[in-house]
């Protein structure tokens, strides 16, 4: 699109990108941010988007706010948005060229400040950025500020970070501007520095590119159940992983690094204004937002609500089921694991259904994590539990784990083994079935992503080990047929030999007089005992 062709609410501050797009690399915010954005939007006031956000959050703010604007570098984006949202306010340009003489009510920031600035200016620091955006922000206005953490969870389990990859957006190298924030309380010291007094923080998970639940650094204080790691931890993508996300998402938790390790914070903070009356946020700021699926649930450190008008519900408490028997397989200890399985069986038959990875278990009693949709039919008991015991399989293999039984063993295979060990036998129509239902649920055992690296190392060395386990037993067997081949040259020399000694004798004279002399006596032989008989 060319410049004279740019929609009337579409303003050109300076620095604008006449060639590029940040449409597929804004932050895919979805539930969690819009709730939070919703619960922040004024009755009535201006509102800013600054850099690119999702096209979700922006039209929800476009559609809710009496007076939204928006901040991008790119001019396609720009046109885009303009098209879509005639009432949008569209600044084309760099954060720093953005003037206004009416200031914002609320600042969202929710994709962080890498993409306020141009390339045809030198990159800023993350600290001048974040004056400029301080500035925008009135006695009596909020800012709502998303900044990514270089020492996130997400950077442990990736073995190739995106901004690693060198990418066209990645024209300045991340993760040495000393001005960055490295921790909670560093972001604290920057907002107090510009002025601002924060009124939450929270910490955003799964990942940086598309959060699904956010806790607030008070939740994450708290002893918190494990139940909550399940929907914090996910794969991403295509991505090569260096470790299960899930695992080390845990041991985060348990060790209470859940907020310095998280992949992002997000700051929610104001500016104090003198004689105006002060706008609390009590009872607006949620503890926590967890978004399974399409739903999203306000969550505390004891219950969870799915809103919009849900009613609370306890957070089962206890181990998620498939730690407890990997660890089990990992000590091999199968009578601890027949036991957990039989009770297990046990609870499917009393109508419980949930896979091992979606399953608490406190020592007494199971308790699903989420609950499960229903199938679309009636589905005997043995065929629900071949269904989690197939997909626990299919996992525990794929991850690589110890296991005390042989390793040739299919997953198919090794279902089967454990549905005998639960005390309810099940055969190939059973295990079919159960296939079918688990694709039918439309939750795959294994994420189809690139295995992680760690898994691969694992995978490595076994199969080395059976290659060299292989490969001395095929040098043992070579030793043994050379030998034996050996073994057969020498009988064969031998009965050569034999052969020539028996040739000689019969051409010897002496061979050939016994046997003419031999004729006569056998004549007579005969001749007796024709008479005779």
């Amino acid at each position: 699109m060319r410049v004279n062709e740019t929609p009337g609410n579409v303003r050109m501050i300076g620095g604008e990108m006449l060639l590029w797009s940040d449409a597929d690399a804004a932050t895919d915010w979805r539930g969690v941010g819009l709730e939070l954005a919703g619960r922040l939007l004024p009755a009535s006031g201006r509102v800013l988007l600054a850099g690119p956000h999702a096209a979700g959050l922006v039209a929800a703010v476009s559609d809710r706010a009496a007076h939204a604007a928006v901040l991008v570098r790119s001019h396609p984006d720009a046109c885009a948005l303009a098209g879509r949202h005639p009432s949008l306010t569209v600044h084309c340009g760099r954060l720093r060229a953005l003037t206004e003489e009416e200031p914002y009510d609320l600042v969202l920031a929710l994709d962080g400040l890498g993409r306020t600035h141009s390339a045809e200016e030198p990159a800023p620091s993350w600290q001048e950025s974040f004056e400029a955006l301080a500035r925008l922000v009135p006695p009596g206005g909020r800012l709502v500020l998303a900044v990514p953490n270089d020492l996130g969870v997400d950077r442990f389990v990736e073995a190739r970070p995106p901004d690693r990859q060198g990418a066209d957006g990645d024209w300045e190298p991340r993760g040495f501007d000393p001005t960055h924030p490295c921790g909670p309380a560093a972001l604290d010291a920057a907002l107090a520095a510009a002025g601002l007094v924060a009124e939450g923080r929270y910490a955003a998970y799964p990942g940086r590119d598309a959060p699904r639940a956010l806790l607030a650094s008070e939740l994450l204080a708290q002893e918190l159940p494990e139940a909550l790691t399940v929907p914090l931890a996910a794969r991403g993508g295509d991505t090569m992983l260096v470790a299960d996300p899930l695992r080390l998402t845990r041991l985060a938790f348990r060790h209470g690094l859940g907020e310095h390790l998280a992949p992002l914070w997000v700051a929610v903070a104001t500016r104090p204004a003198a004689g105006l009356p002060a706008d609390p946020l009590a009872g607006l700021l949620p503890a926590g937002l967890v978004e399974v699926g399409r739903v999203v649930h306000e969550v505390t450190a004891t219950t969870t609500r799915r809103l919009p008008d849900g009613s609370p519900r306890p957070i089962p408490r206890g181990r998620v089921l498939e730690e407890v028997l990997v660890e089990a397989c990992a000590r091999e200890d199968v009578r601890s694991i027949r036991h957990l399985l039989a009770r297990l069986a046990d609870w499917v038959e009393d109508g419980g259904d949930a896979p091992a990875d979606n399953l608490v278990w406190d020592g007494e009693r199971f308790a699903a994590v989420t609950p499960l949709p229903a199938p679309t039919g009636p589905v005997a008991a043995r065929v629900v539990l071949c269904r989690i015991l197939w997909r626990f399989a299919v996992r525990l293999l794929a991850a690589g784990h110890h296991h005390p039984w042989p390793w040739p063993q299919a997953a198919d295979e090794l279902a089967l083994t454990l549905c005998g060990m639960a005390g309810r036998p099940c055969g190939e129509d059973d295990l079919d079935q159960a296939r079918k239902l688990d694709a039918e649920l439309g939750e795959p055992a294994v994420p189809a992503t690139a295995p992680a690296y760690r898994d691969l190392l694992a995978a490595h060395d076994r199969l080395s080990d059976r290659l060299t386990a292989t490969l001395a037993r095929v040098a043992r067997l070579e030793t043994k047929l050379s030998y034996r081949e050996r073994e057969l040259v020498r009988a064969r020399a031998k009965l050569r030999r034999t052969q020539r000694k028996a040739a000689a004798l019969r051409s010897s004279l002496g061979h050939r007089l016994s046997r003419r002399l031999a004729r006569p006596r056998k004549a007579a032989r005969r001749m007796l005992r024709l008479l005779s008989g």
